[in-house]
């Protein structure tokens, strides 16, 4: 049995890509609403509920599964932790969430680590849409576990017939690649809002990039994880399709029009969290920033954009 927390698109969608496949899933949100009866999500309203997902409200159900996905937001996790640590403790908990926590200034598998310190945290990245997956489409994610043998084991539980699994033991590299490239979506978004062209979005993409990678060899990731499918591969998808989230969001931004309130954004908080990161490790991410500056209100686009374009010449 495999126990999904968070009713979501993305947490739903993964329960029925394992249910498509044959595993037994408990997908438990605060609020079931009429998803029992009707079998479908308004997150997801053209897909489905397999018969094999158990749908509660109680998470003492979840208590069952032997491994557990986290699919609640970043800024959330730990609140949701503590509620639940009886029926969470000691499991392998997978963060299928993207951020850094606010408070903390962790990564999810950290955050898991701090919390519930006796169970396996792992965490579930790369270029992914809920509605990709819950469509059956083939894609392929980071799977990241500091212990090998229970990524192993998490691997061959998770992956299926259209969901396709690569491992790693680094957990830094893959929680911040995840995180990251939220950030520099919003950039991206920026720019094609701001009509400012294909070209600038190409070189945020490109120097942002750069800060990720400067960012994650501080704090201890390996360097080819960022260029993998947490990293540079969830970069590309993020920073190029409407479909992201964090990138119309920089898009509204770009373009001066309304953002929905009920949108998560996680890259908006993430960038407040890079800011604080980066002041107390004397970082140099200037792209991060002005996306921290920017979704604060403090600066204009304009602003935002000379300020990079005035930095000094320097070598690449």
């Amino acid at each position: 049995m495999i126990g999904v927390v968070g009713a979501g698109a993305f947490g739903t969608a993964l329960a029925i890509a394992l249910a498509r496949d044959g595993r037994s899933v408990t997908l438990w949100a605060r609020d079931i609403g009429d998803m029992t009866q009707t079998r479908r999500n308004p997150r997801l309203p053209d897909v489905c509920l397999p018969d094999r997902i158990i749908v509660t409200q109680n998470m003492a159900d979840i208590a069952a599964s032997g491994t557990v996905l986290l699919a609640t937001p970043v800024q959330s996790l730990r609140s949701v932790l503590t509620a639940n640590a009886t029926q969470l403790d000691g499991k392998p908990l997978v963060a299928c969430c993207k951020g850094i926590d606010l408070e903390t200034l962790t990564g999810p598998a950290a955050t898991i680590r701090q919390m519930l310190p006796n169970a396996t945290p792992a965490i579930l990245t790369g270029p992914s849409f809920a509605a990709d997956i819950a469509r059956g489409l083939p894609t392929a994610l980071t799977l990241a576990c500091d212990d090998e043998t229970t990524g192993t084991y998490l691997q061959q539980q998770l992956s299926t017939n259209t969901l396709r699994l690569y491992r790693t033991t680094d957990t830094i590299g893959a929680e911040l690649g995840g995180a990251l490239k939220n950030v520099i979506a919003i950039a991206c978004g920026v720019a094609i809002g701001a009509k400012l062209g294909d070209s600038a979005r190409a070189a945020l993409m490109t120097r942002g990039f750069a800060e990720m990678q400067r960012l994650a060899q501080v704090l201890g990731a390996e360097p080819q994880t960022l260029v993998g499918l947490s990293g540079f591969g969830d970069l590309a998808l993020t920073c190029t399709s409407p479909l992201s989230r964090n990138y119309r969001f920089g898009l509204a931004i770009g373009a001066g029009t309304s953002i929905d309130p009920a949108m998560t954004v996680e890259g908006a908080a993430t960038s407040w969290a890079i800011n604080r990161l980066a002041q107390e490790r004397g970082i140099d991410l200037p792209v991060c920033l002005a996306v921290a500056a920017l979704t604060r209100g403090e600066i204009s686009v304009n602003t935002a954009l000379q300020g990079l374009l005035s930095r000094p010449l320097k070598e690449e």
